[in-house]
Protein backbone atom coordinates (compact mmCIF):
# COMPACT_ATOMS: atom_id res chain seq x y z
CA UNK A 1 0.00 0.00 0.00
CA UNK A 2 2.92 2.43 0.35
CA UNK A 3 4.16 1.69 -3.32
CA UNK A 4 3.85 4.99 -5.04
CA UNK A 5 2.10 3.00 -7.86
CA UNK A 6 -0.80 0.90 -5.23
CA UNK A 7 -3.49 3.05 -6.62
CA UNK A 8 -2.88 2.80 -10.81
CA UNK A 9 -5.38 -0.44 -10.77
CA UNK A 10 -8.12 0.77 -8.57
CA UNK A 11 -9.86 -2.19 -8.60
CA UNK A 12 -6.85 -4.52 -7.08
CA UNK A 13 -6.03 -1.64 -4.57
CA UNK A 14 -9.84 -1.73 -3.62
CA UNK A 15 -9.50 -5.05 -3.19
CA UNK A 16 -6.28 -5.11 -1.08
CA UNK A 17 -7.59 -2.86 1.30
CA UNK A 18 -10.67 -4.08 2.01
CA UNK A 19 -8.42 -7.43 2.64
CA UNK A 20 -6.14 -5.61 5.15
CA UNK A 21 -9.49 -4.09 6.55
CA UNK A 22 -10.49 -7.41 7.61
CA UNK A 23 -6.93 -8.45 9.08
CA UNK A 24 -6.69 -5.58 11.11
CA UNK A 25 -10.47 -5.73 12.38
CA UNK A 26 -9.15 -9.14 13.32
CA UNK A 27 -6.40 -8.15 15.42
CA UNK A 28 -8.11 -5.21 17.15
CA UNK A 29 -11.09 -7.83 18.35
CA UNK A 30 -8.44 -10.17 19.69
CA UNK A 31 -6.54 -6.83 21.42
CA UNK A 32 -9.39 -5.65 22.70
CA UNK A 33 -10.43 -9.04 24.50
CA UNK A 34 -6.66 -9.78 26.17
CA UNK A 35 -7.46 -5.95 26.95
CA UNK A 36 -10.63 -6.94 28.62
CA UNK A 37 -9.26 -10.35 30.66
CA UNK A 38 -6.17 -7.92 31.63
CA UNK A 39 -7.99 -5.66 33.33
CA UNK A 40 -11.02 -8.15 34.90
CA UNK A 41 -7.60 -10.22 36.62
CA UNK A 42 -6.40 -7.04 37.57
CA UNK A 43 -9.78 -5.74 39.70
CA UNK A 44 -9.90 -9.60 40.95
CA UNK A 45 -6.60 -8.97 42.55
CA UNK A 46 -7.48 -5.79 44.57
CA UNK A 47 -11.68 -6.28 45.26
CA UNK A 48 -12.52 -8.08 49.02
CA UNK A 49 -15.23 -10.33 49.61
CA UNK A 50 -17.53 -7.73 50.57
CA UNK A 51 -17.35 -6.01 47.19
CA UNK A 52 -20.01 -8.63 45.72
CA UNK A 53 -21.37 -6.04 43.26
CA UNK A 54 -17.92 -5.52 41.74
CA UNK A 55 -17.23 -8.82 41.50
CA UNK A 56 -20.83 -9.41 39.80
CA UNK A 57 -20.18 -7.15 37.54
CA UNK A 58 -16.73 -8.89 36.51
CA UNK A 59 -18.64 -12.07 36.21
CA UNK A 60 -20.69 -10.64 33.79
CA UNK A 61 -17.74 -9.35 31.76
CA UNK A 62 -16.53 -12.37 31.94
CA UNK A 63 -19.33 -14.51 30.25
CA UNK A 64 -19.19 -12.10 27.46
CA UNK A 65 -16.05 -12.33 27.63
CA UNK A 66 -16.59 -15.93 27.02
CA UNK A 67 -19.01 -15.27 23.67
CA UNK A 68 -17.02 -13.41 22.32
CA UNK A 69 -14.16 -15.41 22.24
CA UNK A 70 -16.46 -18.52 20.46
CA UNK A 71 -17.13 -16.27 18.10
CA UNK A 72 -13.45 -16.12 16.87
CA UNK A 73 -13.37 -19.08 17.24
CA UNK A 74 -15.83 -20.06 14.75
CA UNK A 75 -14.56 -17.71 12.20
CA UNK A 76 -10.90 -19.48 12.31
CA UNK A 77 -13.35 -22.39 10.74
CA UNK A 78 -14.06 -19.95 7.72
CA UNK A 79 -11.06 -20.20 6.21
CA UNK A 80 -12.07 -21.15 2.54
CA UNK A 81 -11.10 -19.25 -0.45
CA UNK A 82 -14.57 -17.75 -1.08
CA UNK A 83 -16.11 -18.08 2.56
CA UNK A 84 -15.99 -14.03 2.83
CA UNK A 85 -17.65 -13.62 -0.07
CA UNK A 86 -21.31 -12.48 -0.58
CA UNK A 87 -23.21 -14.94 -2.26
CA UNK A 88 -25.77 -16.10 -4.62
CA UNK A 89 -28.94 -18.58 -2.69
CA UNK A 90 -31.19 -19.81 -5.05
CA UNK A 91 -34.35 -22.09 -3.95
CA UNK A 92 -36.11 -24.48 -6.22
CA UNK A 93 -39.52 -26.41 -5.67
CA UNK A 94 -39.57 -29.74 -6.29
CA UNK A 95 -41.98 -32.27 -5.45
CA UNK A 96 -45.23 -31.34 -4.19
CA UNK A 97 -46.92 -28.81 -6.26
CA UNK A 98 -48.61 -25.89 -4.74
CA UNK A 99 -47.70 -27.42 -1.50
CA UNK A 100 -44.19 -27.39 -2.63
CA UNK A 101 -43.79 -23.56 -3.75
CA UNK A 102 -45.73 -22.72 -0.74
CA UNK A 103 -42.63 -24.48 0.85
CA UNK A 104 -40.34 -22.80 -1.24
CA UNK A 105 -41.54 -19.16 -0.02
CA UNK A 106 -41.49 -20.04 3.64
CA UNK A 107 -37.67 -20.64 3.41
CA UNK A 108 -37.29 -17.86 1.48
CA UNK A 109 -38.82 -16.01 4.51
CA UNK A 110 -36.59 -18.01 6.77
CA UNK A 111 -33.28 -17.19 5.26
CA UNK A 112 -34.57 -13.30 4.68
CA UNK A 113 -35.26 -13.14 8.46
CA UNK A 114 -31.54 -14.31 8.81
CA UNK A 115 -29.94 -12.76 6.93
CA UNK A 116 -31.99 -9.60 8.25
CA UNK A 117 -30.60 -11.02 12.01
CA UNK A 118 -27.18 -11.36 11.08
CA UNK A 119 -27.05 -7.53 9.42
CA UNK A 120 -26.70 -8.99 5.56
CA UNK A 121 -28.54 -7.01 2.82
CA UNK A 122 -30.56 -9.43 0.46
CA UNK A 123 -30.55 -8.44 -3.13
CA UNK A 124 -33.86 -10.29 -5.38
CA UNK A 125 -32.25 -10.96 -8.71
CA UNK A 126 -34.98 -13.38 -10.04
CA UNK A 127 -38.22 -14.79 -8.97
CA UNK A 128 -40.66 -17.46 -10.76
CA UNK A 129 -43.86 -17.23 -9.17
CA UNK A 130 -46.17 -20.30 -8.43
CA UNK A 131 -49.22 -20.92 -10.51
CA UNK A 132 -51.33 -21.03 -7.42
CA UNK A 133 -49.57 -19.55 -4.63
CA UNK A 134 -45.64 -19.25 -3.37
CA UNK A 135 -42.76 -19.13 -5.68
CA UNK A 136 -41.21 -21.81 -7.69
CA UNK A 137 -37.63 -20.22 -7.86
CA UNK A 138 -36.28 -17.40 -6.84
CA UNK A 139 -32.48 -16.22 -7.04
CA UNK A 140 -31.36 -13.75 -4.08
CA UNK A 141 -27.56 -12.31 -3.66
CA UNK A 142 -26.66 -11.89 -0.05
CA UNK A 143 -24.30 -9.01 0.91
CA UNK A 144 -22.00 -9.24 4.11
CA UNK A 145 -18.46 -10.39 5.30
CA UNK A 146 -18.64 -14.08 5.34
CA UNK A 147 -21.95 -14.19 3.58
CA UNK A 148 -20.90 -17.47 2.05
CA UNK A 149 -19.20 -19.04 4.55
CA UNK A 150 -22.49 -19.19 7.06
CA UNK A 151 -24.69 -19.80 4.53
CA UNK A 152 -22.40 -22.74 1.95
CA UNK A 153 -23.83 -25.48 4.61
CA UNK A 154 -27.44 -24.42 3.48
CA UNK A 155 -27.46 -26.56 -0.06
CA UNK A 156 -29.56 -29.56 -0.42
CA UNK A 157 -32.64 -31.00 -0.11
CA UNK A 158 -35.11 -29.68 2.44
CA UNK A 159 -38.03 -31.62 3.79
CA UNK A 160 -41.21 -30.36 5.20
CA UNK A 161 -44.18 -32.13 6.68
CA UNK A 162 -47.65 -30.87 8.00
CA UNK A 163 -51.33 -31.46 7.54
CA UNK A 164 -51.65 -29.03 4.61
CA UNK A 165 -53.55 -25.72 4.70
CA UNK A 166 -54.42 -26.37 0.89
CA UNK A 167 -56.02 -30.17 1.73
CA UNK A 168 -59.89 -29.95 2.67
CA UNK A 169 -59.67 -33.34 4.28
CA UNK A 170 -56.65 -31.77 6.48
CA UNK A 171 -53.96 -34.44 5.31
CA UNK A 172 -50.62 -34.58 5.85
CA UNK A 173 -48.42 -34.08 3.12
CA UNK A 174 -44.60 -33.69 2.59
CA UNK A 175 -42.73 -31.44 0.42
CA UNK A 176 -39.80 -30.72 -0.93
CA UNK A 177 -37.26 -28.00 -2.39
CA UNK A 178 -33.42 -27.76 -3.07
CA UNK A 179 -31.17 -25.01 -1.94
CA UNK A 180 -28.68 -23.87 -3.72
CA UNK A 181 -25.50 -21.81 -2.27
CA UNK A 182 -22.82 -20.38 -4.89
CA UNK A 183 -19.97 -17.76 -3.66
CA UNK A 184 -19.65 -14.25 -5.79
CA UNK A 185 -16.32 -14.62 -7.36
CA UNK A 186 -14.99 -10.78 -6.98
CA UNK A 187 -11.99 -11.34 -9.36
CA UNK A 188 -12.41 -10.69 -13.27
CA UNK A 189 -13.30 -14.53 -14.11
CA UNK A 190 -11.26 -15.98 -17.22
CA UNK A 191 -14.01 -17.93 -18.51
CA UNK A 192 -14.50 -18.20 -22.29
CA UNK A 193 -18.31 -18.59 -23.09
CA UNK A 194 -19.07 -19.20 -26.89
CA UNK A 195 -22.95 -17.22 -28.13
CA UNK A 196 -22.95 -20.59 -30.05
CA UNK A 197 -23.77 -22.28 -26.45
CA UNK A 198 -26.21 -19.90 -25.48
CA UNK A 199 -29.68 -19.94 -25.88
CA UNK A 200 -31.29 -16.71 -24.63
CA UNK A 201 -35.09 -16.20 -24.06
CA UNK A 202 -36.79 -12.77 -23.19
CA UNK A 203 -39.94 -12.47 -21.38
CA UNK A 204 -42.09 -9.83 -19.37
CA UNK A 205 -41.27 -9.44 -15.36
CA UNK A 206 -43.71 -10.48 -12.78
CA UNK A 207 -44.04 -8.00 -10.15
CA UNK A 208 -46.40 -7.32 -7.55
CA UNK A 209 -48.47 -5.50 -10.08
CA UNK A 210 -50.06 -2.03 -10.13
CA UNK A 211 -47.84 0.61 -10.75
CA UNK A 212 -44.79 -1.80 -9.97
CA UNK A 213 -45.60 -4.54 -12.41
CA UNK A 214 -43.08 -4.21 -15.87
CA UNK A 215 -44.50 -4.00 -19.07
CA UNK A 216 -41.79 -4.64 -21.09
CA UNK A 217 -39.84 -7.84 -22.04
CA UNK A 218 -37.18 -6.90 -20.02
CA UNK A 219 -36.72 -10.16 -18.07
CA UNK A 220 -33.58 -12.70 -19.14
CA UNK A 221 -33.23 -16.33 -19.07
CA UNK A 222 -30.09 -17.81 -20.52
CA UNK A 223 -29.21 -21.19 -20.89
CA UNK A 224 -25.54 -23.16 -21.01
CA UNK A 225 -26.54 -25.76 -23.88
CA UNK A 226 -23.07 -28.25 -22.89
CA UNK A 227 -23.93 -28.12 -19.56
CA UNK A 228 -27.59 -27.51 -18.88
CA UNK A 229 -27.23 -24.39 -16.67
CA UNK A 230 -30.03 -21.94 -16.51
CA UNK A 231 -29.53 -18.99 -14.94
CA UNK A 232 -32.72 -16.03 -15.12
CA UNK A 233 -32.40 -12.32 -13.77
CA UNK A 234 -35.59 -9.66 -13.64
CA UNK A 235 -34.62 -7.37 -10.86
CA UNK A 236 -32.80 -4.93 -13.26
CA UNK A 237 -34.61 -2.42 -15.28
CA UNK A 238 -33.41 -2.52 -18.53
CA UNK A 239 -33.11 -5.96 -21.00
CA UNK A 240 -29.31 -4.88 -21.20
CA UNK A 241 -28.89 -4.81 -17.65
CA UNK A 242 -30.68 -8.11 -17.00
CA UNK A 243 -28.63 -10.15 -19.78
CA UNK A 244 -25.26 -8.33 -18.14
CA UNK A 245 -25.96 -9.67 -14.86
CA UNK A 246 -26.96 -13.01 -15.92
CA UNK A 247 -24.23 -13.61 -18.04
CA UNK A 248 -21.82 -12.69 -14.51
CA UNK A 249 -23.68 -15.35 -12.51
CA UNK A 250 -23.18 -17.83 -15.68
CA UNK A 251 -19.48 -17.33 -15.30
CA UNK A 252 -19.17 -17.61 -11.24
CA UNK A 253 -21.05 -20.97 -11.96
CA UNK A 254 -18.94 -22.01 -14.87
CA UNK A 255 -15.95 -21.02 -13.20
CA UNK A 256 -16.78 -23.60 -10.37
CA UNK A 257 -17.60 -26.22 -12.51
CA UNK A 258 -14.34 -25.99 -14.00
CA UNK A 259 -13.01 -25.90 -10.69
CA UNK A 260 -14.75 -29.11 -9.66
CA UNK A 261 -12.75 -30.60 -12.43
CA UNK A 262 -9.46 -30.02 -12.08
CA UNK A 263 -9.78 -30.40 -8.17
CA UNK A 264 -12.23 -33.33 -6.89
CA UNK A 265 -12.62 -32.07 -3.51
CA UNK A 266 -14.05 -28.33 -4.49
CA UNK A 267 -17.04 -30.81 -4.22
CA UNK A 268 -18.02 -29.07 -0.73
CA UNK A 269 -18.82 -25.63 -3.26
CA UNK A 270 -21.06 -27.40 -5.40
CA UNK A 271 -22.29 -31.31 -5.55
CA UNK A 272 -23.44 -31.52 -8.36
CA UNK A 273 -27.58 -31.73 -9.40
CA UNK A 274 -29.67 -33.05 -6.30
CA UNK A 275 -32.92 -35.22 -6.91
CA UNK A 276 -35.48 -33.04 -5.34
CA UNK A 277 -37.64 -35.67 -3.63
CA UNK A 278 -37.79 -38.54 -1.89
CA UNK A 279 -34.40 -40.29 -0.78
CA UNK A 280 -32.56 -37.22 -0.77
CA UNK A 281 -32.27 -34.39 2.01
CA UNK A 282 -30.48 -31.95 3.79
CA UNK A 283 -33.05 -30.93 6.64
CA UNK A 284 -36.21 -32.30 7.53
CA UNK A 285 -39.62 -29.92 9.19
CA UNK A 286 -41.80 -31.92 10.57
CA UNK A 287 -44.94 -30.14 11.99
CA UNK A 288 -47.36 -33.16 12.48
CA UNK A 289 -47.94 -35.44 14.17
CA UNK A 290 -44.98 -33.93 16.33
CA UNK A 291 -42.58 -31.10 16.03
CA UNK A 292 -38.91 -31.53 15.18
CA UNK A 293 -36.27 -29.94 13.27
CA UNK A 294 -33.43 -32.36 12.15
CA UNK A 295 -30.29 -31.74 10.18
CA UNK A 296 -28.84 -34.91 8.33
CA UNK A 297 -25.42 -33.84 8.06
CA UNK A 298 -25.03 -32.97 11.81
CA UNK A 299 -27.64 -34.95 13.35
CA UNK A 300 -28.52 -31.06 15.48
CA UNK A 301 -32.47 -30.90 16.15
CA UNK A 302 -34.71 -28.60 18.09
CA UNK A 303 -37.85 -29.04 18.81
CA UNK A 304 -38.69 -24.98 18.22
CA UNK A 305 -39.76 -25.37 14.36
CA UNK A 306 -41.63 -22.17 14.35
CA UNK A 307 -38.39 -20.10 15.65
CA UNK A 308 -36.41 -21.73 12.77
CA UNK A 309 -38.95 -20.66 9.94
CA UNK A 310 -38.81 -17.58 11.60
CA UNK A 311 -34.87 -17.17 10.95
CA UNK A 312 -33.56 -18.64 13.85
CA UNK A 313 -30.74 -20.92 12.26
CA UNK A 314 -28.05 -19.64 13.63
CA UNK A 315 -27.58 -23.10 15.61
CA UNK A 316 -27.77 -25.19 12.17
CA UNK A 317 -25.36 -23.35 10.97
CA UNK A 318 -22.96 -23.38 13.60
CA UNK A 319 -22.70 -26.95 13.71
CA UNK A 320 -22.35 -26.89 10.06
CA UNK A 321 -19.27 -24.70 10.24
CA UNK A 322 -17.81 -26.45 12.90
CA UNK A 323 -18.56 -29.86 11.15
Amino acid sequence: MEETNFWSDTEKANEIIKATNLLKREIENIELIKDKIKNNLNILELITENDKDLYELVKMEYEDIQKQIEKLKLETYLSGEYDHNNCILEIHAGAGGTESCDWANMLLRMYTRYCKNKGYNVEEIDRQLGEEVGIKSVMIKIIGKDAYGYLKGEKGVHRLVRISPFDSNKRRHTSFVSVEVVPEINKDIEVEINENDLKIDVYRSSGAGGQSVNTTDSAVRITHLPTGIVVTCQNERSQIQNKEKALEILKNKLYLLEVEKQNKELGILKEGQMSIGFGSGKRSYVMCPYTLVKDNDTGYETSDVNGVLDGNIDDFIIEGIRR
